[in-house]
């Protein structure tokens, strides 16, 4: 919102000493964003005059481009001959002319130069020439009242400041002078008085008729007429200067003056030739195949679901949003109908992006509009339009009304200062809710009731009352406490765990990603898991920030996939990725949601048993994607291709971390696949998957082929960790090393026989190693060599030759009786 300080002094009233730079800071201060302060005026000198276009011929220049060479009188025995490019004049208008020697804003130097075959003597200007605003689409014309040569310089020269504003969406009100002076009035603790605050005549049987069908979507709606307007009337220069200062371009005086009226009170305005108004106008929803020619020209196809005006031949407006063409106020209009309507702001804002059609009106009514404000607007239109336009009133009014109740809140009075950490006294209390606009009934322990103003429909509970009263006495006034923590806390045993495993897979070369907890069906099809599998049954998002993707996850496969897909199709294919976070798993019998709890006290118990309730069990894991390379090709390494090994040690070195030891057996999972799929299993339970992803998975994500993933509930390993970590017992005698190569069924998983080796070899068993598998001719179909490195060391001794073979032959012998393994000849 820009508005004028010439405007905003003129209404509040502020102190002569009072800068704009203070304004803005009080402003910002109470919630008002203001993001510049644009100066204008300033940088312009003479001579700069008005002139009267005598005559005019078009020219066409060798580009294309045409042209007008003017004969122009600003006063002076002879016209000027001036080139301008506009064509928005005629012959008689009166325009801005600055005459060499003159400098406009931004040190534009004004001199007669030759162009187009003709010397320009002068420049007809554009209102953002002349620094009055953002209008550049044709030049500044002027009424017909002046005589040509009269000085501008004082009045295109008068200071003057805009403040652009950023009012946020609950705001809705600061987008008018009213609510800007308002909220300016409350920032400096002065008297408020509002242009609103005007007695409208009553609304009688005999005002032009108007059916409203469909009342919640317009629970107001006021019509005025003025007749006799002279269509020759232009708007005057004070009116058009504000318009322009507030980044809007001026079209003829009625259209003007309902841009004025909106600006000013807040309340958009839409005015009808009345003599191109059918009958009855109604407001109702569009009906299929309808169609409306808007005033931008542009033939709209309605939605049934469109709020819309409509007369006895059809519509004419798109309620909320922009006029149409049929009924326009034009060049020759002297019959106007108002209007002065209020829309539900769910259906303008739904209309105007269904047409892609955003105007000033359909940004005020999405925000809400006063619905006491049409009566009032409506009757300063007739005023400025009888007053400017030559016009007359039509004394009977219609008001079609269907307005709610205003809301009342209970609200105790010790509230603000629970919330804000100070204290405010009860006069303090009422007297910021009093200057909001809110009226105040009770007193005393019991509260008081507040019943919210009209243009405030943002203020719905206790906490946005809580909101007047701390931005008005000031942000800056709560105190800042550091709260003091208590001696000896830190992170407690599974952050500490979750940081250990972070730090060992950044180690062992994973690179951390953090993805949005959001999923969608087709994630779900393209790792292709089937519908009738339980992780597709998911905790839906009540307001998903995405329609694709409006579930929670219960895998961090499907972002981490994802992660990795975009990183491959931007050239990165040699990947090696984890995740560590939260899934979401509804419980049995879950209730879809636990309520509001209230905002003015601290929730009940019986309150926050019911939230946890609601929520979804909501476990760590960690998972990891890895793809291409995992060790890159060099000078002296082939390098290392990414295996379902690495997807399988990747867990294993989690594990490791907590003190947990993981068992690893075959099974079938997607998106894995089905030949090279890991079970990961601790403490009797499985506990996570690993292996290579199905080659179909990886085709439809665009993935290198042998990608591999893994994921492992991180909780159930922390359940199964050691609190405390055994030192383990140094030796300093040298250890014996013994290798062997056992032949086994390939149905026997490895772990069997490295569970029956370590049993045999007992306490002086230091490492267990699997240093190779072989499957070939010199081991018999179905059979496979798994080679072990046992590792052997005494803690009081150095052990012998002979003791060493005893600890073999006995892990041997432990071995074949668990799984048949036989030593390999």
């Amino acid at each position: 919102m820009r508005v004028a300080m010439s405007w905003l002094r003129e209404v509040v009233g502020l102190p002569a000493a009072t800068t704009t730079r203070e304004v803005a800071t009080r402003l910002t201060g109470v919630g008002l964003e203001v993001e510049a302060i644009e100066p204008v005026g300033q940088g312009v000198s003479g001579p700069i005059v008005t002139g009267r276009v005598l005559e005019f011929d078009e020219l066409t220049a060798s580009n294309g481009k045409t042209v007008r060479w003017c004969q122009v009188d600003v006063g002076e025995p002879e016209p000027r001959g001036i080139i301008c490019g506009a064509r928005n004049f005629s012959v008689g208008d009166v325009v801005v002319v600055s005459l060499p020697g003159a400098v406009l804003p931004g040190g534009f130097a004004i001199v007669a130069r030759k162009t187009y075959g003709h010397t320009s003597d002068g420049m007809i200007c554009s209102a953002r020439e002349l620094g009055l605003g953002e209008e550049h689409s044709g030049i500044l014309v002027l009424g017909d009242d002046r005589q040509p040569g009269e000085d501008l310089v004082g009045m295109l020269a008068a200071p003057d400041e805009i403040l652009d504003i950023a009012v946020t969406p609950d705001r809705g009100y600061a987008l008018s002078v009213r609510g800007v002076a308002r909220e300016t009035a409350a920032a400096f603790g002065l008297p408020f008085t509002d242009p609103a605050a005007r007695l409208a005549p009553p609304a009688g049987p005999d005002g032009w008729p108007v059916a409203v069908q469909d009342a919640p979507g317009c629970p107001r709606f006021v019509a005025r007429q003025v007749v006799g307007i002279d269509p020759g009337r232009r708007t005057p220069d004070w009116l058009a200067h504000r318009i322009r200062a507030a980044g809007m371009r001026t079209v003829g005086l009625v259209v003007d003056v309902t841009n004025y009226v909106m600006l000013e009170l807040g309340q958009p305005l839409h005015a009808y030739d009345r003599a191109r108004v059918v009958g009855t106008l109604q407001v109702r929803r569009a009906r299929s195949g309808e169609r409306l020619v808007t005033l931008d020209a542009t033939v709209r196809d309605l939605d049934v679901e469109d709020l819309v005006i409509a007369d006895g031949s059809g519509p004419v407006g798109l309620a909320g949003v922009m006029g149409g063409a049929r009924t326009a106020v034009g060049a020759g209009t002297t019959e106007v109908l108002v209007e002065a309507a209020v829309f539900d702001p769910v259906l303008v804002t739904r209309t105007a992006r269904r047409h892609r059609l955003l105007s000033e009106a359909s940004r005020r009514y999405e925000r809400g509009v006063d619905p006491d404000l049409p009566p009032a607007a409506a009757d300063r239109v007739v005023e400025l339009l009888c007053a400017h336009g030559g016009g007359t009133r039509v004394p009977e009014v219609t008001d079609v009304d269907h307005r709610p109740a205003r809301r009342t809140i209970e609200m105790a009075l010790d509230s603000p200062g629970r919330v804000a950490g100070r204290a405010y006294a009860e006069q303090q209390v009422r007297a910021a809710l009093e200057q909001v606009g809110c009226d105040i009934a009770g007193a005393g322990a019991g509260g008081i009731a507040v019943t919210v103003p009209s243009w405030r429909p943002d203020l719905c509970e206790v906490a946005d009352l809580v909101e007047e009263v701390v931005r008005l006495f000031g942000l800056d006034s709560i105190p800042s406490v550091l709260p003091s923590a208590p001696a000896g806390r830190g992170l407690n045993p599974g952050q500490r765990w979750r940081r250990r495993v972070s730090r060992v897979l950044a180690a062992t070369g994973y690179v951390e990603v953090i993805n949005p907890p959001f999923v969608g069906p087709a994630d779900w099809e393209a790792l292709g898991v089937v519908v009738e599998d339980p992780r597709r049954r998911a905790v839906q998002v009540a307001n998903p920030l995405s329609a694709e993707r409006p579930i929670l996850r219960t895998s961090l496969l499907p972002g981490l996939v994802e992660t990795a897909r975009r990183n491959v199709g931007r050239g990165n294919a040699d990947l090696a990725l984890f995740e560590m976070g939260r899934v979401f798993l509804p419980r049995a019998g879950q209730p879809p949601s636990a309520g509001r709890p209230a905002t003015d006290r601290r929730p009940s118990d019986a309150d926050l048993a019911r939230i946890e309730a609601a929520l979804p069990e909501q476990p760590y894991r960690v998972a990891v994607v890895a793809s291409g390379a995992f060790q890159a090709r060099s000078w002296w390494s082939p390098g290392q291709p990414v295996t379902w090994a690495d997807a399988v040690e990747a867990a294993q070195v989690t594990a490791a971390e907590l003190g947990v030891e993981l068992s690893v057996t075959a099974g079938r999972l997607a998106p894995w696949h089905p030949g090279r799929t890991a079970v990961l299993s601790a403490g009797g339970q499985d506990v996570g998957h690993a292996g290579e992803l199905h080659p179909a998975v990886v085709a439809r994500l665009g993935l290198p082929e042998r990608s591999v993933a893994m994921e492992i509930d991180l909780d159930a390993l922390v359940r199964l960790a050691h609190p405390v970590v055994a030192a383990p017992v140094v030796s300093t005698f040298p250890p014996a090393s013994v290798d062997v190569a056992l032949v086994v069924a390939d149905t026997v998983p490895a772990n069997q026989v490295a569970a029956a080796l370590r049993t045999g070899a007992g306490d002086l068993l230091e490492s267990l190693w699997l240093f190779d598998v072989y499957q070939g001719e010199q081991v018999p179909a179905g059979h496979r060599s798994l080679a072990w490195s046992l590792r052997l060391r005494a803690a009081d001794r150095t052990l012998t030759a002979v003791e060493a073979a005893a600890v073999r032959d006995t892990a041997l012998a432990c071995a074949y009786e668990a799984t048949g393994a036989v030593l390999r000849g």
